[in-house]
C-alpha cells in the first residue's frame, strides 16, 4: 500500500494549488511529493513565486542592508524575529539561496554567529551553544546551499563531535583547551544546561535533521557516529509517547503533540519522524504508534490541522491556528511517503 492510500482525500492537489500566502507549499510538494527536478519549468516558477508572495518577501522588507535583522548581535535576540531565526525560517519556507539578500543573511551568521571553536551561538561564546540552535542553522544554511563553505563544515564537525563527545574533555577538567561547560552545551550525549542537564530530544531532532541533509558519500566519520547515537537515542523511548529525559518535569511537553509551522527550538513528534525517516529508519517498528498517531490526526479531506503557532511573534503570520493547514499536510505527506512509498 502506497502513501496516497494512507490519506484520506486528494490532499496533493490542494498542496500544488497556486497559493500567494503559501507558495513554498507548492514548490516543495512538486520537488519532493512529486519528485520533479529543479529546472523543471513549473518548480522554477513555484521558486520564484516563493520570492515574489508570502513570508520571504515579508521577511526579507525587514532586514538591514548588512544582512541582520533588529541588531548586529546577538544573532538569536530577539526570539523568533531576530538574525538566527530569519535564516531557518527562510530555508523552511523554501527560499532560493542564490538571492543576494539571502545570501547576505547567511554570510552575516556565519561570520557573527559562531563561538570561537566553529560551533553556532546564541551569543557567540562557549557557554551559548545549545543542540536545537546549532541543528536548526546547520540544517538551514544546507538547505541553502553552504555546504561548500568551510565554516559550515567546521559546525557540522563540532556538532558532530558535541555529540560523540570525540576530543572534548568533561566539565572539570578546566584546564582543557576544549571541554563541555555547565552552561548550554554540558555533556555528550544531546546533553544541555536547557534541559535540566539531561540529553534534549528536541535537540537532538534538530541535530539528526542537519546531518540527514549532508549527502551520505561526504559524512565524516565523527558524522556518522553522531548520526548513529542520534537514532539510537530517539528509538530508545517510543516516539509517540515523547517520554524522553526531561530533567524535573514529570510528563513530555504538550508540544510534542501539537504540529506546527514554522519550526523553532520546539519539536513535534511529526518533526521526530521527519529525521528519523531521512535517515532511512522509515520501517523501523518503533515507528509504528507515532505513525498511528500521524495518521489518525487528519481530516476526512486528508488534511491536518495547524496546532502550534508562532504568528504574532514574527515578521509575517502564517495560516490560522486550530484550521487545516497545507504547510504541516506537507510535513505528513513527505513522512508518509518516506515510509510506504508510492
Amino acid at each position: 500500500m502506497g502513501w496516497k492510500e494512507k490519506i484520506n482525500g486528494d490532499s496533493l492537489s490542494w498542496l500544488l494549488e497556486e497559493d500567494e500566502l503559501n507558495p513554498g507549499v507548492r514548490y516543495f510538494a512538486l520537488r519532493e511529493l512529486e519528485e520533479r527536478p529543479e529546472d523543471d519549468p513549473a518548480v522554477r516558477a513555484a521558486r520564484r513565486q516563493v520570492m515574489e508572495t508570502g513570508p520571504v518577501p515579508a521577511i526579507l522588507a525587514a532586514q538591514s542592508p548588512e544582512g541582520w535583522w533588529v541588531q548586529p548581535k546577538p544573532l538569536y535576540r530577539p526570539k523568533y524575529r531576530g538574525t538566527d531565526w530569519q535564516v531557518i525560517f527562510l530555508a523552511q519556507f523554501g527560499a532560493d539561496g542564490s538571492d543576494p539578500c539571502v545570501q547576505a543573511s547567511c554570510e552575516y551568521v556565519l561570520s557573527n554567529g559562531r563561538a570561537p571553536n566553529g560551533g553556532f551561538s546564541m551569543d557567540g561564546t562557549k557557554g551559548g551553544m545549545i543542540h536545537c540552535l546549532q541543528g536548526n542553522l546547520c540544517a538551514a544554511l544546507l538547505d541553502l546551499g553552504w555546504w561548500e563553505d568551510k565554516r559550515l563544515q567546521v559546525a557540522l564537525d563540532w556538532l558532530a563531535r558535541s555529540i560523540t563527545g570525540e576530543g572534548i574533555a568533561p566539565q572539570d577538567e578546566k584546564e582543557a583547551p576544549v571541554r563541555y561547560l555547565k552552561s548550554g552545551l554540558c555533556g555528550p550525549g544531546f546533553c544541555c544546561s536547557g534541559n535540566y542537564h539531561c540529553p534534549c530530544a528536541w535537540g537532538a531532532v534538530k541535530d539528526m535533521l542537519a546531518l540527514s541533509k549532508v549527502p551520505p558519500e561526504q559524512r565524516t566519520p565523527a558524522m556518522q557516529a553522531a548520526i548513529e547515537m542520534g537514532i539510537d537515542f530517539l528509538l530508545s523511548k517510543d516516539p509517540a509517547a515523547a517520554d524522553y529525559p526531561m530533567g524535573e518535569n514529570t510528563k513530555p511537553s504538550r508540544s510534542w503533540f501539537q504540529f506546527g509551522y514554522p519550526m523553532g527550538y520546539v519539536t513535534d513528534v511529526l518533526q521526530n519522524l521527519e529525521a528519523l525517516t531521512a535517515l532511512g529508519r522509515g520501517e523501523d517498528p518503533r515507528l509504528e504508534n507515532a505513525l498511528n498517531l500521524l495518521l489518525g490526526k487528519q481530516d476526512s479531506a486528508g488534511r491536518w490541522r495547524l496546532e502550534y503557532s508562532y504568528n504574532g511573534k514574527t515578521w509575517c503570520d502564517v495560516e490560522q491556528k486550530g484550521k487545516t493547514s497545507k504547510w504541516v499536510t506537507l510535513r505528513a505527506l513527505r513522512v508518509l511517503k518516506r515510509v510506504y512509498g508510492d
